[in-house]
């Protein structure tokens, strides 16, 4: 199973339940230290790891990530897309770099990751795509237009994927407000301090997605969870 953004929050979580169920991880992220860490801590408690750097906004990276676990491993039968980012701001301060980094990273990472994997399961005739989404996708609000649409877009082409691909599995896991570095990113530093106190007030561990994204690769062949929406309960 390989897993993008695994360096940290989401990703990181994601690796070490996949891992402690028994599974095989390739680990991708940017900051190839840090998957390389929790490579070797998996390895440590008996699981089987890799970590290979990868920025998802180069195909080549994901081909080089999805080659590395058929080589290594022999087969892919999940890709965890994961990596996103959200520099959210309003539209009128026109941090246009930004709006392309989203665009690059949360919706041409996921096709990226398709184009790399989808050749692979269907020569294995077996494969699972999960991608991580948002609630964004589902609700847009005032300074997140760029990272709803985004978002909206990743749920839309997940969607169109799991029509196409007939026998292949297809899930999308959209989180609410999560306990991550998110929030680092805001330029704005009161908007920054007003996220992260609701952050702090309310968050979801990263373990609560990982738990979800376990529970939709763990069900039989036969059976494909489409769509996970998991929450704080105090967020609206």
């Amino acid at each position: 199973m390989a897993v993008t953004g695994a360096s940290s929050g989401i990703g990181r979580a994601t690796a070490l339940a996949l891992a402690q169920h028994g599974a095989t991880v390739v680990l991708g992220a940017r900051r190839g230290d840090r998957i390389e860490q929790l490579a070797a801590e998996i390895r440590e408690n008996g699981g089987r790891a890799v970590g290979v750097p990868t920025d998802v906004r180069r195909r080549t990276d994901l081909v080089r990530l999805v080659d590395t676990a058929v080589a290594r491993f022999g087969r892919l039968d999940v890709l965890v897309n994961n990596a996103g980012i959200g520099p959210i701001s309003p539209l009128e301060d026109l941090r246009v770099d930004d709006w392309d980094d989203m665009i690059d990273v949360n919706l041409r990472g996921v096709l990226h990751g398709i184009a790399a994997a989808l050749p692979v399961f269907r020569r294995q005739e077996a494969g699972h795509f999960v991608t991580v989404a948002s609630t964004a996708a589902y609700r847009t609000v005032p300074g997140q237009a760029v990272y709803a649409a985004t978002k909206t877009a990743v749920r839309t082409v997940c969607e169109g994927l799991r029509q196409e691909v007939g026998d292949l599995r297809v899930t999308i896991v959209s989180p609410g407000f999560v306990h991550t570095d998110f929030a680092d990113a805001v330029a704005d530093p009161d908007a920054r301090a007003a996220l992260l106190a609701r952050r702090d007030a309310m968050a979801l561990d990263p373990t609560s997605i990982a738990d979800a994204i376990t529970y939709a690769v763990a069900q039989p062949d036969q059976v494909d969870v489409n769509e996970i929406v998991v929450r704080p309960t105090a967020q609206r």
